[in-house]
């Protein structure tokens, strides 16, 4: 099994990363693979609404000259996906949104290649607009038949310099079980036969 991490944050190592390595730790803790794949701060581009992964089916995006194919191979290799973002302007970065409008029309046109899977947002934000990037992953996930585990509280840090999230005692509990929560569900489903180990 294994879980993956997406961090959209240009910040490699600010307080998205560590909020979502909290959640993998615990994961990890369970004998559960994990990865993280940094998306954000790499040029991406959006959807051009082209049609052509409906026609092609080949599981990728036409537009052949940025990450999220690759991105795209790892979330369908995946049996877990977490999306991580910070906020900006009451929303998701520019790239978490590229990589779900693309991957959303290619998964979707090659027979929902993420349904029953898991998926969970991990926000970081300063102050206000968290709920609204929460939902913005959430609704992504739901639209592709995902499974979305929950947590002691939404799956939120705050803080807003690089490392401030290691002060919000809450928040990195939230992580926390979540991480705990996804690998419990991960292995039940294993258990089921729906999970390859």
């Amino acid at each position: 099994m294994k879980v993956l991490a997406i961090n959209g944050s240009p910040r490699k190592d600010g307080n998205t990363n560590i909020l979502l390595k909290t959640v993998l730790d615990e994961i990890e803790k369970n004998g559960i693979e994990t990865e993280i794949f940094q998306l954000g701060g790499n040029r991406v581009s959006g959807c051009k609404a082209c049609g052509a992964c409906v026609k092609t089916m080949n599981r990728k995006c036409i537009i052949s000259d940025d990450i999220i194919n690759t991105c795209i191979e790892k979330m369908i290799e995946a049996d877990g996906i977490l999306i991580g973002s910070p906020i900006y302007f009451a929303d998701i970065t520019t790239e978490t949104k590229a990589l779900m409008d693309r991957a959303g029309y290619v998964v979707r046109a090659n027979g929902h290649l993420l349904r029953r899977k898991l998926g969970a947002g991990v926000i970081a934000v300063r102050r206000a607009g968290a709920m609204h990037g929460f939902d913005s992953i959430n609704h992504f996930f739901l639209i592709q038949q995902m499974i979305i585990p929950g947590s002691s509280y939404w799956n939120i840090g705050i803080g807003r310099e690089k490392g401030d999230v290691n002060t919000d005692a809450e928040g990195l509990n939230t992580m926390k079980v979540l991480g705990e929560n996804m690998a419990w569900l991960l292995k039940k489903l294993a258990v089921s036969g729906e999970v390859c180990p």
